[in-house]
């Protein structure tokens, strides 16, 4: 989208409002399917932060994920968590992964989260 959706604007502004962590969205974006939960950016940040502090070989880049963000303005990215991309009929990966994607580069969405099948 050359010009961001404004109702998808306005979902993310609720989201990173920190009211409630359930709400599922199913994005295209550059010929990719993803579906999943959306997070606000500090939350998915924070866990990202956590993932890689965790990791042998990534733990120097957890410090880039906690930095703080300056004046609140409308989102501008999709943070989601719990996340799959779909390709045929699989989630990749299969327990869920986290997404950042502009809000500009989303082409469709729709509420809510698409099943697939591992089988």
């Amino acid at each position: 989208m050359s010009k961001p959706d404004e109702l998808l604007v306005d979902v993310a502004t609720l989201v990173e409002s920190e009211r409630s962590n359930q709400m599922t969205l199913t994005v295209v974006t550059g010929g990719a399917v993803i579906t999943g939960r959306l997070a606000p950016e500090a939350v998915w940040r924070q866990r990202v932060s956590e993932v890689l502090a965790d990791s042998a070989q990534l733990s120097e880049f957890s410090a880039a994920f906690t930095a703080t963000k300056g004046e609140k303005k409308a989102p501008t990215h999709l943070h989601f968590h719990v996340a799959r991309i779909l390709q045929g009929t699989v989630g990749i990966p299969e327990t869920g992964g986290m997404y950042r994607v502009a809000i500009e580069d989303v082409s469709a969405w729709t509420v809510g989260d698409f099943s697939y099948s591992d089988q």
